[in-house]
C-alpha cells in the first residue's frame, strides 16, 4: 500500500513549485516576484479553507484557477488605472500578470479558439446572440485554462451574427 501523504504531494506539484519560486525570489531579492507568489500562496490558502481542502490541499487544475482569477483581477485594475491615468501601477499589474502566467498551461492562439468555438456552436446549434450562453459554457469547458473568457465571449459574439 502507497504512502497516503505520497499520493497528496503528487498531486500538489504545482502549489510546491510557486512555494519554491517564492522562497528563490526571496534570496534572488526578487521583491516583484516574491510579493505576487506571496499574495497567490495567500490565495491558494484562502480557497484551501472554503472549500475545506486545508489539509489535503488543491489540485494543480484548482491551483490554476485561482491563478486565472489573480490574473483576471489584474487585467481589471490595469483597464481600471489605464482609464484613471496612472500608468505606472498598470505597468506594476502587468509585471504581475507575466510572472502569474509561468503557472498556467500555455495560452491557444485566437485561430484555434476561434475554431473550438466554431465546433462548439454547430455542435449546439447555436444560431442567434441569445444563444451565446450555452457556447460559452461549452467552449469554456474545453478550453479551460488556455483561453481567455474575454477572448472567447468576443469570437463567440462575433460567430453568432
Amino acid at each position: 500500500m502507497r504512502d497516503a501523504r505520497f499520493t497528496i504531494h503528487e498531486n500538489m506539484l504545482l502549489k510546491k513549485q510557486i512555494f519554491e519560486d517564492m522562497k528563490s525570489a526571496m534570496k534572488a531579492g526578487d521583491a516583484a516576484k516574491r510579493d505576487t507568489l506571496r499574495m497567490l500562496d495567500s490565495m491558494i490558502k484562502n480557497v484551501e479553507i472554503e472549500k475545506m481542502k486545508r489539509e489535503e490541499g488543491l489540485s494543480d487544475p484548482e491551483v490554476q484557477e485561482v491563478i486565472a482569477r489573480a490574473v483576471k483581477q489584474r487585467k481589471d485594475a490595469i483597464a481600471q488605472f489605464e482609464s484613471g491615468g496612472r500608468p505606472e501601477l498598470a505597468e506594476k499589474e502587468q509585471k504581475e500578470i507575466e510572472i502569474l502566467m509561468a503557472y498556467m498551461p500555455e495560452q491557444m492562439s485566437e485561430e484555434k479558439v476561434r475554431e473550438i468555438v466554431k465546433e462548439v456552436i454547430t455542435a449546439t446549434g447555436a444560431a442567434t446572440k441569445a444563444d451565446i450562453g450555452k457556447v460559452m459554457g461549452q467552449a469554456m469547458g474545453k478550453l479551460k485554462g488556455q483561453a481567455d473568457g474575454n477572448l472567447v465571449k468576443k469570437i463567440a459574439e462575433e460567430e453568432l451574427q
